[in-house]
């Protein structure tokens, strides 16, 4: 699948995509969002076998700026049922400049229009504030909160966001 937006290149994650996977990895890994999640895999034999099993999916696409070959993120999904619970992950060069605004609005008008997705979810730290601004851009509210960990060590407020299209 390839869609394309006025700045924007999306298709479908490829096994051979993994090296530039692997820098996106590394990228979120140092960042400070990097606490609200579990650890990306930065190994060459890891990041490897993950982008395999993602681009398998089916549901993990690729976002590019049409004049770069440069991944800027991807923008991925989990199918339950008829809704589609929705995550991403941009380089952070690429932060605050709408792509990832611009690529995952038109990847859910394409589950709306080709799929018949009636909803999706996303869950995000409620102290990862651009994360919830653009989940409340694209139409999501916050359904409710929970406590999370990933480790058992750590714990952060987790939002609960929905997205119904009828």
């Amino acid at each position: 699948m390839i869609l394309e937006t006025s700045r924007l290149y999306i298709r479908n994650l490829s096994e051979t995509d993994w090296q530039e996977m692997k820098n996106i990895f590394i990228d979120f890994n140092n960042s400070q969002y990097a606490v609200y999640d579990m650890p990306l895999p930065t190994e060459d034999e890891e990041t490897r076998a993950l982008t395999k099993r993602f681009a398998e999916s089916k549901l993990f696409f690729v976002v590019f700026l049409k004049e770069l070959s440069d991944m800027l993120g991807y923008v991925c999904f989990h199918k339950d049922g008829d809704k589609y619970d929705l995550g991403y992950c941009f380089h952070s060069a690429y932060h605050s400049k709408g792509y990832a605004y611009e690529s995952t609005k038109a990847l859910i008008e394409y589950f709306v229009t080709e799929c018949g997705a009636t909803g999706f979810t996303a869950g995000t730290a409620i102290n990862n504030i651009p994360s919830c601004r653009l989940l409340e851009k694209l139409g999501f509210i916050c359904a409710s909160t929970e406590m999370v960990s990933f480790d058992n060590i750590y714990s952060f407020q987790g939002g609960n966001f929905v997205l119904s299209v009828k």
